[in-house]
């Protein structure tokens, strides 16, 4: 049986600065992501790009959505696997190349850092990441390699 998900959001450009997009240096990259219940994203492009560094910009949010995905991915196989997880954080990056064309993002790496609560769960800790990556919906979607290297501590 397939089952479809359907997914909503809202863009609005906040960046007319009172003559649109008149001229490329004349209008802001400003905008909010916005869905039913939870609070608006504060958007911008790269500061690369003419953007506000103090906002997010789309790249980030689909390194983020990847990192994301893994980890809740990730916590499932180890509930499923009787593997305790105590902490758990990630430090991803992306890399995009410019080309003539546009551009492409060429890699994400994640670098979950998690921590188990036995010494016996290390092993099937590490292994579980393959699963997480087979299962997660989002790497499953995007067109480059998303890489895992992760660490696992043992609680105490």
């Amino acid at each position: 049986m397939s089952r479809e998900h359907t997914y909503q959001t809202v863009v609005t450009w906040t960046g007319n600065k009172g003559t649109g997009t008149s001229g490329y240096r004349d209008y802001g990259r400003e905008h909010e992501l916005s869905t039913a219940g939870p609070a608006p994203i504060a958007g911008s492009s790269d500061p690369a790009f003419r953007g506000d560094p103090s906002r997010w910009n789309p790249e980030q949010l689909l390194v983020g959505s990847l990192s994301q995905c893994h980890m809740l991915s990730y916590l499932h196989q180890c509930a499923v696997a009787k593997v305790v997880v105590t902490a758990y954080a990630d430090t991803a990056s992306g890399t995009m190349a410019e080309t003539a064309d546009g551009g492409h993002f060429t890699e994400v790496v994640l670098r979950p850092v998690v921590t188990v609560a036995a010494p016996e769960m290390v092993e099937t800790a590490l292994a579980l990441h393959a699963d997480a990556h087979r299962a997660c919906f989002i790497a499953a979607s995007v067109n480059f390699p998303v890489r895992h290297e992760p660490t696992v501590h043992v609680a105490g």
